[in-house]
């Protein structure tokens, strides 16, 4: 006799699958940090060096040096997850240098992506660490002007053109009113530090090359990244619901793609495709999470999306509860025209 198993128990063997796959090897953490910092900073002394023959030299360099950063910031990301080391001080020793690096205050991104992991794909707990989304009916509810300030928030030369100059100048400086001492001393100090670096390499060399090569880097690196985040969560059949019904398995493997890139893509970007694999086990570092995905066939089953699909996602603006499913901005107009016909039959 064949036995079915509860959703419950499903949940529970699943955690227990992944669990295994929630370790982190110091070797392997070390051996990353060399293999990525080490290409990094050397396209960038090969940027400022290059200038002095052509600009588009030093842009190429930027250009490699940008998925470098990638990768960089993939290593703070696990940091702040307490996943890259076993131990506390070192994930918070290489968390703040790497987080210079690619501009983000460790202590401030750590707490707002806790947050945005507890709380993915729930509708009613929207606003931190999430790319702002509405709901058809909230749309319906806005103004013209509201409208027309998310139809420009969800431009895309805006959210991946003007999206990481707000980022990196901006969001990244200052802390939330919340914020407690520890974070807010961390979040000047990375500022603090990346202008040491900076107002250094401009004296020594000029600001017009230090915004050829940091600022190209860290301008593309920042769409690269938005990008990422934003497919991760934005496609057709994604999960959301409201608390009541809201489930945290559910909102990983069902609320999280699994991005399958090419090999290269797959390995700059420090594995985070298998973003649903993340989501269910933060505590898996990187390097594990490939292993974890094809060796847990439900981890399997999450919504696999390629480069040229993902490209569709775009298109998508606003999330239909009704329907379970996001929806252009077209469709959205369709449903209210059809809603509003609805109600002027009913009254």
């Amino acid at each position: 006799m064949t036995t079915t198993m509860t959703d419950a128990e499903k949940t529970k063997k699943l955690r227990k699958d992944v669990a295994p796959f929630a370790k982190s090897e110091k070797n392997k953490s070390i051996f990353q940090i060399f293999n990525t910092l080490t290409p990094l900073l050397t396209a960038w002394v090969l940027g400022f060096y290059l200038l002095q023959y052509s600009p588009w030299l030093t842009v190429a360099c930027s250009v490699v040096a940008a998925g470098f950063v990638v990768r960089t910031f993939i290593i703070f990301h696990d940091c702040t997850h307490g996943s890259f080391f076993k131990s506390k001080k070192a994930n918070d020793s290489i968390g703040f240098i790497t987080g210079v690096l690619t501009s983000f205050p460790y202590e401030k991104w750590k707490r707002e992506h806790t947050i945005h992991h507890a709380t993915s794909s729930n509708l009613d707990k929207r606003g931190i660490g999430d790319i702002d989304m509405l709901t058809v009916e909230e749309y319906m509810e806005k103004s013209k002007l509201g409208r027309l300030g998310y139809r420009l928030y969800r431009n895309p030369f805006v959210m991946f053109g003007l999206g990481p100059l707000l980022m990196v100048l901006v969001l990244n400086r200052i802390n939330r009113s919340d914020a407690k001492k520890k974070e807010r001393i961390n979040t000047h100090l990375t500022t603090l530090t990346m202008a040491v670096i900076l107002g250094t390499l401009a004296w020594l060399t000029s600001v017009q090359a230090v915004l050829l090569v940091y600022g190209v880097t860290l301008f593309i690196a920042g769409s690269l990244g938005i990008w990422l985040f934003y497919i991760q969560h934005t496609y057709e059949d994604s999960y959301f619901e409201y608390d009541t019904e809201w489930d945290y398995v559910k909102a990983a493997v069902e609320g999280s793609s699994y991005y399958k890139l090419p090999k290269l893509l797959q390995w700059i970007t420090g594995n985070i495709g298998f973003h649903h694999v993340h989501h269910l086990a933060p505590r898996v570092p990187n390097y594990h999470l490939e292993e974890a995905h094809k060796s847990i066939p439900p981890l399997q089953q999450a919504t696999t999306i390629t480069l040229s699909t993902s490209l569709e996602s775009v298109r998508y603006k606003l999330y239909d509860p009704e329907h379970k499913k996001f929806v252009t901005f077209k469709e959205a107009e369709a449903i209210i025209q059809s809603r509003q016909k609805s109600s002027s039959k009913a009254a």
